[in-house]
């Protein structure tokens, strides 16, 4: 792959090699999961990113003569955790001195014990959940879900406080396992755009385009400039509809009632133009490899225009009636606080990450859609908590509407689409698209056989990133500070349990 280095390396010293590559300025930890070589031999597989060279190496580690366990990376690389315990649940390989060593995804009570659905020997023994125990004088438990009050995914959570101070939260997903890393690999390739769209439903045209942009390098091809437009418009359009959702949202959990009521009809209105420009609100089946479902013509292109500034001057209105407003800075000041370091350490990504200090935003170095060109400076606050979440949201809503219309006022004439239906994928090598979603850096990851057929899909949703950063956010808080905390990252269960 262009601008990826491929480094070997055994699994005994896979943990500081990838410590030592991260040291230089400008790299991040992007993925870890594991492969199958020659269908029997697994092999571990780091994805590290550059952003300096737009770029960044895949460091790959066999476990030979039936070998399950290796030293953890995660004592070097905190960022590493999440995926090292799925890379136990999916292939059945141990991370030795792991500091929470247990499943990830597969729930005993609901698969089978020895199932490894990725392993080559497809059973074995997972490591069973088991919830940290916090003990001391006057601490209790709160068990929060699976099942909420509303409609929204399961994800069970279990609080440890003291007195009504949150001293742990212990954040239990997998209820959402569809199986679509493995169904995707099972699909002839010209049908994996579907299924990889619907890796969180929320995030349709950002999967969508990840997964493009991954296929095309794997089949030698690059969209028409109108078709990047049109992608990027779409991506933006998500953004914004989740943008204004979610300070409506956030509004209604502090009990700010002409928040909650005035931008759910903003989402509303975006999605519109969502379903002018794609024929869906969702977005969904019209970006795919080669470029875009349908082309816009004029009529509906001055429509979103127009729409587009209304939209516009309804948020110059709406949003200083919650960012100005006294009661909601006091609500929201200082709460759910994420320190820059453990930002850092963790790899939180997105808003979540801008929100701490950490200046990384995946449009400014990986190219998709009409990115880096359009990319807008990020946007930065350094305090960490609830408000600066929200501040950054606000920022992103008035940058997309300009990315938009420059986009709407300057669009490429020509094709919309390469017809590669007929084509076959490079075998022996990686499509790797790397898209900054609305709710940060989403990574679909493809490699392929000797023969051309995908060998192993890796998804790695921003959420998989930004849970841990909610579980942070909350200690020292409240318990009655939980919504607002949660809602401030409003993270995908379903794109992180897949």
């Amino acid at each position: 792959m262009r601008n990826f280095t491929y480094i070997s390396e055994t699994p005994d010293n896979l943990a500081e090699t990838v410590k030592n590559w991260l040291r230089k300025p400008g790299r991040r930890f992007g993925h870890l999961t594991a492969r199958l070589q020659d269908q029997n031999t697994p092999v571990i597989q780091v994805l590290l990113l550059d952003t300096h060279a737009s770029g960044g190496a895949i460091i790959t580690a066999p476990l030979e003569d039936g070998r399950t366990e290796y030293p953890s990376v995660t004592a070097g690389v905190p960022a590493a955790h999440w995926a090292e315990r799925a890379m136990g649940d999916f292939f059945g390989l141990r991370a030795l001195e792991h500091p929470r060593w247990k499943t990830l995804i597969l729930h005993n009570n609901t698969w089978p014990d020895d199932l490894l659905p990725l392993s080559p020997k497809g059973t074995g023994r997972r490591e069973p959940y088991r919830f940290m125990e916090v003990a001391g004088e006057g601490i209790h438990e709160i068990p929060v879900g699976p099942i909420h009050a509303g409609i929204i995914e399961p994800g069970h959570f279990r609080f440890s406080c003291a007195g009504e101070i949150i001293t742990n939260l212990d954040i239990r997903l997998g209820y959402q396992h569809r199986g679509i890393e493995k169904r995707l690999a099972e699909l002839p390739w010209q049908q994996t755009c579907y299924l990889a769209e619907s890796a969180s439903t929320d995030t349709a045209a950002g999967n969508a385009l990840a997964h493009a942009v991954a296929m095309e390098q794997l089949l030698g091809i690059d969209p028409p400039p109108r078709a990047h437009a049109l992608r990027t418009i779409a991506l933006e359009l998500e953004r914004l509809s989740n943008h204004a959702g979610d300070i409506g949202a956030l509004s209604g959990d502090i009990g700010y009632s002409a928040g909650a009521a005035l931008f759910p009809p903003v989402r509303g209105a975006v999605l519109s133009l969502a379903q002018l420009l794609t024929g869906s609100r969702r977005q969904r089946y019209y970006i795919k490899p080669g470029g875009v479902a349908r082309d816009l013509n004029d009529n509906r292109r001055k429509s979103i225009i127009k729409d587009l500034l209304a939209i516009s001057a309804r948020l110059e209105e709406l949003l200083p009636l919650v960012l100005e407003n006294s009661a909601v800075i006091d609500r929201m000041e200082g709460t759910g606080r994420v320190t820059r370091g453990l930002a850092r350490d963790f790899g939180l990504v997105g808003p979540a990450g801008r929100a701490s200090g950490n200046n990384y935003d995946a449009r400014k170095f990986y190219v998709h859609g009409a990115y880096p060109k359009y990319a807008p400076n990020p946007a930065l606050r350094h305090t960490g908590d609830a408000l600066a979440r929200t501040q950054i949201r606000a920022d992103e809503i008035l940058s997309g509407i300009g990315i938009i219309n420059e986009l709407l006022e300057n669009l490429p004439e020509g094709n919309t689409y390469i017809d590669c239906q007929e084509k076959s994928l490079t075998p022996h090598e990686f499509g790797i698209g790397i898209v900054e979603a609305w709710r940060g850096e989403l990574i679909h990851w493809i490699s392929t056989d000797g023969t051309g057929a995908i060998s192993r899909y890796a998804i790695k949703d921003p959420s998989f990133n930004n849970w841990t950063g909610l579980a942070i956010a909350v200690r020292g808080n409240l318990v009655a500070d939980f919504p607002l905390c949660n809602k401030s990252f409003n993270l995908s269960y379903s794109g992180n349990d897949l």
